[in-house]
């Protein structure tokens, strides 16, 4: 079942999806999948010409095969978040560890999902990671702000010091929460259902969030003298100035 609904940039146009995957079968049911539901779609078959594709041209979302020839998409990942580029990057991989789904996250992949899978759930994810780069709740303070730590929430822009944080999409989100809340404890299951927006927890999100914590933390605080970022054991975390 489709929704019919797609998200829409600011001048009016579809989104733009990449789509590198070397299964030709899987490839083209995303394509038609996706052009069903009115997105613009680009695919590629091999590592080297989706890599190309994403360094060339401005994407608002890639689905990114981990395995390629060519080159890997744990290689490409890892290229497009050198560049500074946030694209939001869902991954696709038949590999269901708890290992391999870390070094994806830690590549800097904002999702993550194991194959086989359904059309639909994809479909849904694309929708939660494009209306978050859309834009921030209506009405929502734009500007959100703790010590040094400042987020431009209608630019997507977050910075310490005056040092840009180069944060994915994901970790965009995760922080964005997290300021919302300052001086509050959020609890994982806080993050699963209103970040990850998973109400069932079907299945387990703790080690993906624990992994986004731990990534956004060595992003806001490693390089400065005050953390900002703690964590309260056996309950979850909590952004503020003071140590917990």
């Amino acid at each position: 079942m489709r929704s019919g609904a797609v998200i829409y940039s600011a001048g009016g146009a579809a989104m733009k999806i990449l789509v590198i995957e070397d299964d030709r079968k899987i490839a083209q049911a995303l394509r038609k999948g996706f052009e069903s539901e009115r997105y613009e779609v680009a695919v590629a078959s091999t590592g080297s010409e989706g890599e190309a594709l994403a360094a060339t041209r401005a994407f608002d979302l890639i689905v990114l095969d981990l395995m390629l020839p060519g080159r890997t998409g744990r290689e490409i990942l890892t290229a497009v978040r050198g560049r500074r580029d946030a694209t939001p990057v869902i991954v696709l991989t038949a590999k269901d560890t708890v290992e391999d789904r870390v070094a994806g996250l830690d590549a800097g992949a904002d999702d993550y999902l194991i194959k086989p899978f359904a059309f639909p759930e994809l479909s849904a994810r694309v929708r939660a990671l494009l209306r978050r780069g859309a834009g921030g709740a209506a009405g929502a303070p734009a500007k959100l702000k703790l010590a040094d730590l400042e987020m431009d929430a209608s630019r997507r822009e977050a910075q310490r010091s005056g040092r840009p944080l180069g944060l994915t999409a994901r970790e965009y989100d995760l922080l964005e929460y997290l300021l919302r809340n300052q001086g509050r404890v959020v609890t994982r299951e806080m993050l699963a259902a209103d970040v990850w927006k998973e109400t069932r927890r079907a299945t387990p999100l703790d080690n993906v969030i624990d992994v986004h914590v731990a990534r956004l933390r060595k992003k806001i605080d490693e390089p400065f003298a005050v953390r900002l970022l703690h964590t309260v054991r056996g309950v979850g975390f909590i952004l503020r100035e003071e140590e917990v």
